[in-house]
């Protein structure tokens, strides 16, 4: 019988067991770093959108692309509580 790789690496504060994992980091890391292109909150960072303008992204859809996908998630990180999830990447930016 072959030993199981460990598919686990571990990095400060972090600890990514898969792809898909390093990816949502690289995601949030977006988030934090992406400024709006257009409208009311031109030159906003993602993150820093008010709750109420992703709502109307919602409820109007996202544009296609990253951008889209960006303010989406940053819709779900606001619908569900988890800003904190952000707040290391933003303290490591400063």
């Amino acid at each position: 019988m072959h030993k199981r790789r460990q598919s686990c690496i571990q990095t400060k504060p972090i600890l990514f067991c898969t792809f898909a994992a390093m990816q949502e980091k690289h995601i949030l890391e977006e988030l934090v770093s992406t400024k709006m292109p257009f409208g009311k909150y031109k030159g906003y960072y993602i993150y820093q959108l008010p709750e109420y303008y992703l709502v109307w992204f919602y409820q109007q859809g996202f544009p296609a692309g990253k951008l889209g996908m960006l303010l989406n998630t940053m819709y779900e990180i606001k619908l569900n509580g988890l800003e904190y999830l952000l707040q290391p990447i933003i303290r490591n930016r400063r």
